[in-house]
């Protein structure tokens, strides 16, 4: 047996401590050499340097190499000169620490790594240290949330959370709508709220929120331990908090720095905000559903009751839907979730409503005896559609809305106007708005019957407008049968033409600017003018007239069509002078002076008058000056209006005044501008006259008995509309009727024709809607004081206007050409002189017949023309071709509509081009 596995000797006595003493003391040569002392040979038996160290146990001897170095290093300095150590470093220079097995190091004020311990336990922070840093942290994010939250401020509630109803007023001042603002809100004061409700929801959301500081922890640890149990649940959010999100944040996001916004203002209002403006914050600003933010407004929207006559289960079921009305309302929500359903929802909330009851008694917010009395649940009303105002409330409302919207200069936009809060004085009449409804539906029901004339009487619409001629102001409109059925306000603009009903603005331009005179003989130079008289100046009335520039050469489209105007009726009136072209509403003799004053002159007067440049045609086409754009009926009544103040335009409008918190935002300010001079206005209201008192004239249906009134009818090609605009010295109103399909989401809708409807063979100007206007009128006037016209003032024949501002530059290529003859003449009697003549007394030419001695003879007198679309501001800007020619219909064997329409070849679209038929008036 080798020797090195020998056993050591053996204690001799002393008992076992001495035994454990002696297996304690070193042995062997590794022993003696650890030692220090002189070892001999490496054959030396053991023992010769010195007894062995003996190692009790395998760990102790690696503990022993910890201590020391590794097993084959020695355990401390060896000798007197120090150099001891294994064979991989043993102990340093006199004593100091050595390789990988040397003493860790000094202890520093960190003590990590860990000085005096090894291996991976010196990575392992100690308890001191763990403490340390916990207590640095936590004193670092509370110096921090003091300083943030020092720096922050309770914010105010944010607009949206505020927003209440608009209150619109008639213009006596009494209420007319309180359901003009766009969120269904209107803020209690706390005292006003039921003391059940807040019971409810503090029993139901946050129990502690009469003494907590805006958060709850222990709260939102509750609500989760609650909802992973899947037990029903306070929130986790306090009321504050709540209130804090809805009314001061208006963001519903979960984000992190959201949530750190909420939390720091949630406390700071928890300390400084009182808990009763908290409460009814919240309560005031909860969004309950079906479009209902508030109490008041959910205490209607569900119980059709004010938020005081709640009683405690009613309360409860509110406080429910808090918590989600998607879920909870018992109506069901299926289009925002398939899973909400009225079944599930009613089941939910059922449950919900009797645990909030069963808490607020537990709370002592609610006697067990009064908890007993609930035992059903208490159904609220079902949903109704949207509110909408109904009958011509609704168009009054939009209408003042869109006014104020487009006109303060405040920049209050229709966003601002959602949040409510807006007190409206309008200018509706409430006893002239209720009249003008009553004379549509009486004509309406007496006359139209779709049921009898399905394919006649279908979707026949009627709008009208009524205005102060002193003012501007809107007393009136009928918008359509009822806002919550017809959609479309048919007193604004709707895209039907009006017809012979813009011809006064071309008798108004043809005195304002006056005719040219292309042949140099009467004047000097092709740009001067002469003013026109209506009883003087004579126009051919023929039908099918060809339609001439001013110089004389036939007008021709872009095709090189020429233009042949028909009247109503194909009726020929051969000579006519202009007033008694507007009695009889002849078309061709106020076609062709429009062409002679040039039709940029006559736009330019209908938008002096009042008329909105986008709603007139930009073409300069013939069919101009009779009617082919469409203007509201709102601006027709204020154009008419310019005439009945003598001249005078002032923009309509339909609000006076707008209050906020009892400051006035928005007033409005009557302007004026002298459109015409006094002799024209009253020229013009003096044709219009007779056109409603003449016996023969088309208007004479609107006559009121005992009261002047002046007007003009009109009907458009095709027979698509139909109007009648007249007007006394205290009001102006204008009347229309068409027939469109109502259904707002058919995209190809058009304008039928009237052809049949009412059972009469062709609507004219002069049937229904100047029977509309004769019923409305008498009644809106009734008491008023019967007021005259002024007399026409004289008109100054002989005037002439040189080539001013007013007067357009003709263009280069336009040069007078005779004429080339059509047909022989029809009528031996010529034309007479415009401006000096006022019957055809012989067959002499005047200054003025340039196309006297034309083979038409007296059949094309008075054909002056008018070069269109060669100026700067009628030619190539506008669309037209230096002799004003537009996309315009050519000529046709005979009349397309009916009675004398003409083809739709126009390039407006709107069924007037090659003969346009049928302007009536």
């Amino acid at each position: 047996m080798s020797e090195h596995r020998r056993k050591p000797p053996q204690p001799q006595g002393g008992g076992r401590a001495a035994a454990r003493r002696a297996a304690q003391q070193p042995s062997g040569r590794r022993a003696a050499q650890a030692r220090g002392t002189s070892a001999g040979s490496p054959s030396e038996p053991y023992g010769a340097g010195g007894e062995e160290r003996v190692y009790g146990s395998r760990a102790e001897a690696r503990r022993a190499a910890q201590r020391g170095g590794r097993r084959r290093g020695a355990e401390g300095a060896g000798g007197a000169g120090g150099h001891g150590g294994g064979r991989r470093g043993g102990g340093g220079h006199n004593g100091g620490p050595g390789g990988r097995g040397g003493n860790p190091g000094k202890k520093r004020l960190i003590d990590y790594p860990r000085h005096n311990k090894y291996g991976w336990r010196r990575w392992v922070p100690s308890w001191k240290l763990v403490t340390g840093l916990s207590l640095g942290f936590a004193a670092s994010v509370l110096g921090a949330s003091a300083v943030v939250y020092s720096m922050v401020e309770v914010p105010d509630p944010v607009k949206i959370a505020t927003a209440q109803n608009n209150v619109y007023y008639w213009s006596d001042g009494s209420q007319m709508a309180a359901t003009g603002g766009e969120i269904n809100r209107q803020i209690l004061a706390y005292d006003k709220i039921p003391q059940d409700m807040k019971d409810a929801v503090i029993s139901a959301e946050n129990k502690s929120f009469e003494k907590d500081l805006g958060v709850d922890p222990m709260g939102i640890a509750r609500a989760m331990v609650n909802m992973a149990m899947g037990e029903q649940t306070q929130g986790g959010s306090t009321i504050t908090q709540q209130y804090v999100k809805n009314a001061m944040l208006n963001d519903q996001s979960q984000t992190v720095s959201r949530k750190l916004k909420e939390l720091f203002i949630s406390l700071k209002a928890g300390v400084e905000e009182d808990k009763k403006e908290v409460m009814a914050g919240y309560l005031n600003t909860s969004y309950y559903g079906r479009g209902a933010y508030g109490i008041q407004a959910a205490a209607r929207t569900y119980y059709e009751k004010d938020a005081g006559a709640l009683n405690a289960s009613e309360c409860a079921f509110l406080a429910t839907l808090l918590k989600g009305a998607t879920y909870y309302d018992p109506a069901g929500s299926p289009d925002i979730d398939p899973k909400a359903t009225a079944a599930a929802n009613t089941e939910a909330a059922t449950l919900r409503w009797k645990w909030i009851l069963d808490e607020m008694v537990k709370d002592g917010r609610l006697g067990q005896a009064e908890r007993a009395k609930y035992t059903e649940f208490p159904m609220p009303v079902q949903p109704k559609k949207e509110a909408r105002l109904g009958g011509q409330v609704g168009y009054l409302v939009d209408l003042a809305k869109a006014y104020f919207i487009n006109n303060n200069d405040l920049g209050i936009t229709s966003k601002d106007l959602a949040l409510g809060g807006y007190e409206i004085h309008t200018t509706f009449d409430k006893n002239k708005v209720k009249a003008l409804a009553e004379a549509v539906q009486k004509v309406e029901a007496e006359h139209i019957d779709p049921k009898k004339r399905p394919d006649t009487d279908t979707h026949v619409q009627f709008g009208g407008a009524s205005v102060d001629p002193k003012s501007g102001a809107i007393v009136a409109i009928y918008g359509g049968s009822d806002a919550t059925k017809h959609f479309t306000n048919n007193a604004d603009q709707t895209g039907a033409q009006v017809g012979s009903t813009f011809k006064p603005f071309v008798l108004a331009a043809a005195m304002e600017y006056g005719v040219r005179d292309p042949s140099g003989e009467a004047v000097q130079g092709p740009d001067q003018r002469r003013t026109v008289d209506p009883d003087k100046t004579y126009y051919n009335g023929k039908n099918k007239l060809q339609i001439k520039n001013y110089n004389g050469t036939v007008w021709h489209n872009e095709d090189g069509e020429e233009w042949l105007q028909v009247n109503d009726g194909d009726k020929s009136y051969g000579d006519i002078n202009l007033r008694e072209a507007m009695i009889h509403s002849a078309n061709s003799p106020f076609v062709q002076l429009g062409m002679d004053v040039g039709i940029e002159e006559v736009r330019q007067t209908a938008i002096a008058a009042g008329l909105r440049k986008e709603s007139l045609v930009g073409a300069n086409v013939p069919s101009f000056s009779i009617g082919i754009s469409d203007p509201s009926a709102i601006r027709m009544a204020g154009a008419y209006a310019t005439f009945a103040a003598n001249g005078k335009q002032r923009d309509p409008f339909s609000v006076t005044k707008v209050e906020k918190e009892g400051d006035v935002v928005y007033k409005h300010e009557v302007k004026t501008k002298q459109a015409f001079s006094t002799a024209i206005a009253s020229n013009i209201t003096d044709v219009l006259r007779d056109v409603v008192e003449d016996p023969e004239g088309t208007g004479n249906n609107a006559a009121i008995p005992g009261r002047q009134v002046a007007g003009k009818t009109g009907t458009t090609d095709g027979n698509k509309s139909a109007w009648f605009v007249g007007y006394t010295p205290q009001l102006a109103t204008a009347i229309d009727m068409y027939r469109m399909d109502d259904n707002a989401a058919n995209k190809n809708r058009k304008f039928l024709k009237m052809f049949g409807t009412g059972g009469q063979e062709k609507i004219h100007g002069s049937s229904f809607p100047s029977e509309i206007w004769q019923k409305y009128m008498s009644t809106a006037l009734k008491g008023a004081e019967v007021l005259p016209f002024p007399e026409p003032e004289a008109l100054e024949a002989d005037t002439v206007y040189g080539g001013g501002a007013k007067s357009p530059e003709p263009t280069p290529s336009d040069t007078p050409t005779p004429t080339p003859s059509q047909t022989p003449s029809q009528s031996p009697s010529p034309s007479p002189s415009q401006s000096q003549s006022t019957e055809p007394a012989e067959p002499s030419c005047g200054p003025f017949d340039w196309d006297c001695n034309n083979e038409n003879g007296g059949q094309d007198g008075g054909q002056n023309g008018g070069q269109v679309g060669g100026t700067d501001t009628g030619g190539a800007d506008t669309g037209g071709t230096d002799d004003g020619g537009t996309t315009t219909g050519g000529v046709s064997p005979s009349p397309s509509a009916p009675t004398g329409g003409g083809t739709n070849g126009n390039g407006n679209g709107g069924g007037t081009g090659g003969w346009f038929g049928g302007t009536e008036g």
